[in-house]
C-alpha cells in the first residue's frame, strides 16, 4: 500500500473541497492500494499564534476587508515574504517535522497556498525522495507563494496561472494544464431536471434560481434575495423559484426562514450534495470563488457573480466575463431584474451564456490530476482500479 498526504487549512471552504475530491477520487479509483491522510498543519499543528491564522481569515473578509487586501499585496513581494518563510521554517520545524515523520508518506499534495515554502524545507531535511506535488486551486489570480521551484509537480488550473508559474521560476516540465479539482460527483452525468427537482422537494413546473456564497456563506446574501424574489413575482406573477444555501452562517439561515418570501424560497445550511443543487437549477449567483465557477461551468450554468473576496477572488471576474460565461453585477436590485429577464422574455439570452460556461467547463478534471500524481508513485494502469 502506498500512502498519499494532502495538506490544506480551512481558511474558505474551498481548499478543503479540493481535498475532498482529490481523497475521494484517489479512493475511487485505486482502492485500498492508495491510503490517503489530510492535514491542517496550520489549525492542528503549529503554536500560536500561527493556529489562529484560518480563525483569522474569516474575520478579515468580514470585517476588515481593507486590511486582508493589503497583506495579499504585501505577500506578493519576495522581499517582504521571503525572511517570514525561513523564520516560520525555523519556528515549525520540529511540530511539522514530527508529523512528516509520523505519517511517512510515500507522496505529499498541497491545496494551500501556505503550504509549500515551510512543509517544502522541512521535507528536504528528513527525505529529499518524497514527491511533493501543488494543486493550484486558484483560477487567474494565483499568490506567488503557491509556486515553489523545488516541486516535483505543479497542477494549475488555467493557462494564465500556467504563465504565472513560469515567471516565478518553474520549468515547464513542472507544469501539467489540468482544470481546478472539483468533486467527482460533477463528472457523472446528471439526472433530468424535473426528476431532481422532484427528488429535492423543489416545484417541477418552475425554473430555479441557486444563490450560494462559499462554505461560510459571505456576502450580501439577504438582500439578493430580497430583490431577486421581488423581481420574480412582478406583476403578480410567479416566475421562478429560488434555492439559498447559507452554509455555516447560521444567523443568515435563521433569517431568512423567519420570513415569508413571495416566491417559492428553499433555504438550506451547509449542503454534501451541492452537485445535486446545481444541476437542479437554472442559473447560479455566488461570489467569484473559483471552486463555485469551476463547478458550475462543469455542468454548463449561467454564472451570476455577485462579488469576489479582494485579492485572490479578484481576477476570477475577468475571468468569468472574458468566456462569456456569466455576468458580473454587485446591486442586488439590478441582480433581480436581469433574472426575472432571464427566466423569462430574455431565456435565449441565458442559454448563450450556459453554452458558453459549459465549453469553459473541466468535469474530469480531478481525474486528470490524480492520475499525474500517481503516476509519480510508479504505480502503472495493472493497479488502477477504476480506468478514467
Amino acid at each position: 500500500m502506498k500512502k498519499i498526504l494532502i495538506l490544506m487549512s480551512d481558511t474558505g471552504g474551498g481548499h478543503r473541497a479540493s481535498a475532498d475530491a482529490l481523497c475521494a477520487v484517489i479512493e475511487e479509483c485505486y482502492g485500498a492500494d492508495i491510503k490517503v491522510e489530510m492535514l491542517d498543519l496550520w489549525l492542528d499543528y503549529t503554536p500560536p499564534p500561527l493556529n489562529q491564522v484560518p480563525r483569522g481569515y474569516r474575520f478579515l473578509i468580514d470585517d476588515a476587508p481593507w486590511l486582508y487586501k493589503l497583506l495579499y499585496r504585501v505577500g506578493e513581494q519576495p522581499l517582504a515574504t521571503e525572511p517570514l518563510l525561513r523564520t516560520a521554517s525555523r519556528l515549525l520545524s520540529r511540530p511539522i517535522g514530527q508529523v512528516l515523520r509520523r505519517s511517512a508518506p510515500d507522496l505529499i499534495i498541497s491545496v494551500h497556498p501556505l503550504m509549500q515554502a515551510v512543509p517544502l524545507r522541512i521535507l528536504r531535511r528528513i527525505s529529499r525522495d518524497t514527491p511533493f506535488v501543488t494543486v493550484v486551486t486558484d483560477f487567474i489570480g494565483v499568490h506567488p507563494v503557491w509556486f515553489d521551484r523545488h516541486v516535483t509537480l505543479c497542477c494549475v488550473p488555467s493557462n494564465a496561472a500556467y504563465g504565472l508559474a513560469l515567471r516565478a521560476g518553474l520549468r515547464p516540465e513542472q507544469l501539467r494544464v489540468l482544470g481546478l479539482p472539483i468533486r467527482p460527483a460533477f463528472a457523472k452525468p446528471a439526472l433530468p431536471k424535473p426528476e431532481l427537482r422532484q427528488r429535492l422537494g423543489l416545484r417541477t413546473d418552475l425554473p430555479c434560481v441557486l444563490m450560494v456564497s462559499g462554505g461560510e456563506g459571505m456576502g450580501r446574501l439577504a438582500e439578493i434575495t430580497q430583490q431577486v424574489t421581488s423581481a420574480l413575482a412582478c406583476d403578480g406573477k410567479i416566475a421562478g423559484q429560488m434555492v439559498v444555501v447559507c452554509g455555516r452562517n447560521e444567523r443568515l439561515e435563521l433569517d431568512l426562514v423567519s420570513q415569508s418570501w413571495p416566491i417559492p424560497l428553499f433555504v438550506k445550511g451547509y449542503v454534501d450534495n451541492m452537485w445535486d443543487w446545481m444541476a437542479a437549477c437554472d442559473v447560479v449567483i455566488t461570489k467569484a470563488g473559483p471552486g463555485t465557477i469551476a463547478e458550475a461551468m462543469a455542468l454548463g450554468l449561467p454564472l451570476l457573480l455577485c462579488g469576489y473576496i479582494p485579492g485572490q477572488e479578484s481576477a476570477n471576474v475577468p475571468y468569468v466575463l472574458k468566456h462569456g460565461a456569466g455576468v458580473f453585477l454587485e446591486d442586488p436590485k439590478m441582480i433581480g431584474q436581469l433574472l426575472s429577464g432571464w427566466l423569462g422574455p430574455e431565456r435565449e439570452v441565458m442559454a448563450q451564456v450556459a453554452e458558453r460556461s459549459s465549453r469553459q467547463g473541466r468535469p474530469q478534471a480531478t481525474y486528470e490530476i490524480v492520475r499525474e500524481v500517481v503516476s509519480l508513485l510508479g504505480m502503472g494502469e495493472r493497479e488502477m482500479r477504476v480506468d478514467k
